[in-house]
């Protein structure tokens, strides 16, 4: 696979959707309402079509973590839709507990300071599309190494230790973020309770 047919995978991944501030609606929803929005603003991101991206389980669980704050009268509002938003997307890569500790600043302060979660989202929503921009320059970056690696290998092989390697490096890039993340949480957000 040339590098030309990773940048087509990334530039597919980089457009497949993601909920604006405008898209979610200025009234409270209710929970079914709440899952068929971010089902299909975010259908794109599942790996299987059958997957479910948030399903009622998981925002009661989430309200009971204390990661979400809770419904009123089975009511989401804008910024509990936002903080869900921003938990599927943490969810892939840290545990609940890092989630909690790492909301936990953030559900105080928005009780004090109402648009906090509005303006880290939208903050949020440019540095994940400067993330899948950075994966295509670490591709180039890379592709030279890897392509060194599979010089004198059978050709038959060549694409899939090349696809191996690319993969691997990915993992690799995944891995250094998310131990990255993990550290940061347990510096400056974990206490002792």
């Amino acid at each position: 696979m040339s590098f030309e047919n990773l940048n087509s995978i990334i530039q597919q991944l980089s457009s497949s959707g993601e909920i604006k501030i405008t898209d979610i609606p200025d009234i409270d929803l209710y929970m079914d309402q709440v899952t068929t929005l971010i089902d299909n603003k975010l259908g794109n991101e599942k790996r299987d079509k059958k997957d479910k991206l948030l399903t009622k389980t998981m925002i009661n669980n989430y309200s009971k973590a204390r990661i979400l704050t809770p419904s009123k009268n089975k009511r989401y509002n804008k910024q509990q839709m936002i903080q869900l938003i921003l938990i599927y997307y943490l969810k892939q890569v840290l545990s609940i507990n890092d989630i909690h500790d790492l909301f936990r600043p953030l559900l105080v302060s928005e009780s004090k300071n109402e648009g906090l979660t509005h303006d880290l989202y939208t903050i949020f929503l440019q540095i994940k599309k400067k993330s899948m921009e950075n994966v295509t320059v670490i591709l180039e970056e890379m592709t030279d190494l890897i392509d060194q690696a599979t010089i004198n290998k059978e050709e038959h092989l060549t694409q899939d230790i090349h696809m191996l390697l690319t993969v691997l490096m990915l993992a690799a890039q995944a891995q250094a973020c998310k131990r990255t993340a993990e550290a940061i949480i347990d510096k400056y957000f974990k206490t002792d309770f």
